[in-house]
């Protein structure tokens, strides 16, 4: 919902808290095999419990380079999923993290005498979002793309901040604090010298974000050292069963047994000792 109320407002404003949202299929239905198949970035279906409303499906797709957004494509994608889910119900909404230049939101399809066909997108530019505007929102998605959106070059840090305690608020699940931590950090990319500026004028962020990159350190040493554990238990287990073939005191099935290894390795074991 709260991504709608950032890149789609207009939609949103008529949705309600009743609304189920079901992420569907990404990969569309080929008509022959050897077809290559359409991929959604976000497709959702909302459905009223109630049913007081028919559903209603958001076609999302994101792009980072302007250049590459086809409208045509675009229209093929909503014409193939409507089909596939029959329906005509579709808002196809497209996010640009680059600013757009000279690019209609609409395509039509006809001669001079009329419009066969005619299609139109919800066209959101994160660059053209004033991010003055979002700094106490209560939106997650709007203050995760602070860094993204619209700021004059004196407000760096404070976007910077502002996104960090709207993920500090916002946001209760450990991983993906850390997760978006990551992105917050790679789009408002502070060199060093802005990094020594935030910790001075923002201690209560910085705090915030060094327990977040606290947090992802001690889960990527205790995931490193449990590899490395199973990793030393794998190669005990191969060296056992490697000398029990050697000895030739015991069948696969006992070695199997007394290993822990599955049959099939201890026949492939057996195997390569006897070439």
């Amino acid at each position: 919902m709260q991504a709608l109320q950032l890149f789609a407002p207009e939609e949103a404003a008529h949705l309600d808290d009743a609304v189920r949202f079901t992420p569907i299929r990404q990969e569309q239905l080929k008509d022959r095999l050897s077809d290559r198949f359409y991929e959604l970035d976000i497709p959702l279906l909302l459905e009223w419990p109630d049913g007081r409303r028919e559903a209603l499906l958001f076609v999302i797709e994101q792009q980072t380079d302007p250049r590459q957004f086809s409208t045509h494509k675009l229209a093929r994608y909503c014409l193939e999923i409507a089909e596939l889910l029959a329906t005509d119900r579709v808002v196809p909404v497209v996010i640009f993290l680059k600013s757009v230049r000279n690019r209609g939101n609409q395509l039509a399809l006809g001669n001079e005498y009329f419009r066969y066909l005619q299609f139109r997108y919800i066209q959101a530019v994160l660059p053209e979002m004033p991010a003055e505007q979002h700094l106490e929102s209560p939106n997650l998605v709007a203050r995760l793309n602070l860094p993204n959106m619209r700021w004059p070059a004196e407000l760096k840090l404070a976007i910077y901040a502002s996104a960090i305690r709207g993920l500090r608020s916002l946001e209760q699940n450990p991983d993906k604090q850390i997760k978006y931590l990551e992105f917050v950090d790679i789009y408002t990319a502070l060199d060093n010298n802005e990094r020594q500026a935030f910790e001075r004028r923002y201690p209560q962020e910085e705090d915030t974000m060094s327990s977040y990159i606290a947090t992802a350190l001690e889960k990527a040493a205790q995931k490193g050292m449990q590899e490395g554990i199973e990793k030393g238990i794998e190669k005990a287990m191969l060296e056992m069963a490697n000398n029990l073939l050697a000895q030739g005191l015991l069948d696969d099935g006992q070695i199997a047994s007394v290993s822990g290894l599955p049959l099939a390795q201890i026949q492939a074991l057996r195997s390569q000792q006897q070439h």
